[in-house]
């Protein structure tokens, strides 16, 4: 290929990087030169998005490439890169390298793109290397890896109805990934965080570097997860991790109704409340809590019945006011516990006579981590090995 000189484009890298796994364990900022929609798609939880093509620009050099080839791409591409605009992205790189020192350059390759950005950086006295292969490696190395940890890494999945605090018994076992952490969402259909769930994309790298950092601490201790459907809100488990959960064993914590009432208000109305009024303000948040539950309401209704429907809104609303103008949640609990009674334990037991699986122990939240802490130290000689 014969490129004109002046728009000077990069012959091979200043400097690469290829170890996928420490890029992604040690949380190595990256500097994701792909276009902004291209980033939207997903992304690694260390990289920013300063884009070296904005949306348009890279599909006014894409339509250029189908029609006259890359020479002439290349030199559109140059053409609205003028010298304000380049300007300004190597500013930004630059402020985020010296923010961040120690990191990599990233495009959907590891080619033109991030090659053009590593010399204008090096001319502004950064020398920065690029990821080889771009995020397409790092995502390949990431889907190779969840396939192989979830076939190879021994799972004990935490089970029990909603509500009996599952999550809260999760996060204190030191070998576990939290599922709906990463999903941002709380798995039921109530189950929403006042904000967006990451990508499918997203969510898959998180886990992955999860399991990776487990894998890399050593030893053949169990990974505990919660129990999950196939769906944590709009976000499915990836195949290989959710066919390795169904054959996994279980332990089922056991909790009283009042108690899993209480957690239920804490999870679904104290803390998703402050959620919604720090993001939107007190009035503004409190509407968006009401609206969030009359909705979650609304989306069961068809399952749920309309009777038992009608009873609930009704229920909800009082709550509501009652919580709006005395600032008192103890009026959510009769909603609370009809939804618990009538809607979520019905469908858990069918669930529950559905599944083959074996249960390891079943108990209270005190009994079940007793009976992690010796499972984790000495039952492993009876689960698969990694290699």
């Amino acid at each position: 290929m014969t490129v004109p000189a002046e728009i000077q484009v990069p012959g091979e890298p200043l400097g690469t990087r290829e170890d996928y796994r420490s890029l992604l364990t040690g949380e190595v900022p990256l500097i994701d030169v792909r276009a902004p929609v291209e980033f939207a798609r997903g992304a690694f939880p260390a990289a920013v998005n300063l884009p070296l093509l904005s949306d348009e620009e890279r599909r006014l050099v894409g339509i250029r490439y189908k029609q006259a080839g890359q020479e002439e791409a290349i030199r559109l591409g140059a053409a609205l890169l003028d010298t304000p605009a380049r300007a300004e992205r190597v500013q930004a790189w630059k402020a985020f390298a010296l923010q961040h020192p120690g990191g990599a350059l990233c495009c959907f390759r590891g080619g033109l793109r991030s090659r053009i950005a590593q010399a204008w950086l090096a001319e502004s006295g950064i020398e920065w290397p690029l990821v080889s292969g771009g995020y397409k490696a790092l995502r390949s190395f990431s889907l190779v890896a969840l396939e192989r940890l979830a076939t190879q890494m021994p799972l004990v999945l935490v089970g029990g109805r909603t509500g009996s605090g599952k999550t809260d018994l999760l996060v204190r076992l030191a070998r576990h990934v939290d599922l709906e952490g990463r999903a941002n969402h709380r798995g039921s259909s109530f189950g929403g965080m006042a904000s967006d769930q990451p990508t499918p994309i997203e969510f898959e790298n998180l886990i992955v570097i999860d399991f990776l950092r487990l894998e890399d601490a050593g030893g053949l201790a169990p990974v505990w997860l919660e129990d999950e459907a196939r769906l944590i809100g709009r976000i499915c488990l990836p195949e290989p991790l959710r066919e390795a959960m169904l054959r996994a064993p279980a332990v089922i914590l056991e909790t009283r109704m009042d108690e899993r009432v209480v957690n239920c208000t804490h999870d679904y109305v104290v803390d998703l409340l402050a959620r919604y009024q720090s993001k939107l303000g007190d009035e503004p948040g409190f509407e968006a809590f009401a609206s969030h539950h009359r909705q979650s309401l609304d989306r069961i209704q068809k399952r749920f019945g309309g009777q038992r429907h009608t009873s609930a809104l009704a229920l909800l609303d009082q709550a509501l006011s009652v919580h709006r103008d005395h600032a008192d949640t103890t009026g959510y609990s009769d909603f609370i516990e009809l939804l618990l009674t009538e809607y979520y334990d019905p469908m858990y037991d069918y669930q529950m006579r559905s599944k083959d699986r074996q249960t390891l122990v079943t108990g209270d939240a005190k009994t079940l981590f007793e009976f992690a802490q010796t499972y984790t130290s000495a039952a492993t000689l009876n689960l698969p090995q990694s290699t």
